[in-house]
């Protein structure tokens, strides 16, 4: 039996809900669309009336936020794709929290591999921590240190950044060194994380290598270049990359 997905829809403009009613109607007929909302306070209400299991959420709204939507909630027990034209601060929280968000106007095949992710999800009935990690980012903004969401193949992770000594990639995956001495290797990219770990002094010091700046101890001139971290690591630098590194450490002293 198909699983059926009971789900409500959060936009301000009318024509984004009907197009993404139409989206869901030609490509994924197992989500229920069992309602819809166009401001903060009918979401809140259409949530606790009708329990769903997902919820696309548009961000920027007249008045609250989709935030805002999600703050009304002690316990987040439904799965959450934010559909947005949001900011850069919006997406890079979205991403630490490693939480599904589409682009206005939406893609099909983003669309339909943000709706497997979910029914994984869903199917799991877990409380949704990557929500409440989202919204601890948010409240923070960027006075405090935000934790990760660091997801491998047997549980879900969440890190505070600066217990991140360094990250080093291997192929799809990505190896991350913890001041704990703990190694944690992740399913994601390098390039993902390099983006956004940035504006918290981390620098990417090679094609394979992520550091954060904290624990760099020296600039070696050995082999062209190479930091010298805390913990006695030694990671190269590439030559493309060396004035970019040698920049980073002058700012970050």
């Amino acid at each position: 039996m198909q699983m059926s997905i009971r789900s409500i829809i959060v936009d301000d403009e009318p024509n984004n809900i009907e197009n993404l009613q139409q989206i869901i109607q030609t490509y994924c007929t197992e989500i229920e669309v069992v309602s819809t909302a166009s401001n903060a306070h009918d979401a809140i209400a259409a949530i606790k009336v009708n329990q769903p299991e997902l919820l696309f959420l548009d961000i920027q709204m007249p008045g609250q936020s989709g935030f805002d939507v999600l703050r009304a909630f002690d316990k987040i027990n439904f799965e959450v794709i934010f559909i947005t034209a949001y900011d850069k601060y919006g997406i890079q929280a979205i991403k630490f929290s490693a939480l599904d968000y589409l682009l206005k106007p939406i893609d099909v095949a983003e669309f339909k591999l943000a709706i497997e992710k979910a029914k994984q999800k869903i199917s799991g009935r877990q409380q949704n921590h990557s929500i409440e990690n989202l919204l601890q980012y948010i409240k923070a903004g960027q006075k405090e240190t935000p934790k990760i969401t660091l997801p491998t193949l047997t549980e879900i992770m969440y890190v505070k950044i600066t217990d991140i000594i360094r990250c080093e990639a291997s192929n799809n995956y990505t190896s991350f060194y913890l001041q704990s001495g703990e190694c944690v290797l992740v399913c994601k990219t390098l390039k993902e994380f390099a983006d956004i770990l940035k504006p918290h002094q981390f620098v990417r010091a090679h094609q394979s290598h992520l550091v954060n700046l904290q624990f760099v101890k020296s600039y070696l001139k050995e082999d062209g270049g190479t930091l010298l971290l805390n913990d006695q690591t030694k990671v190269p630098i590439s030559r493309q990359n060396r004035e970019m590194v040698k920049d980073a450490l002058g700012k970050s002293l």
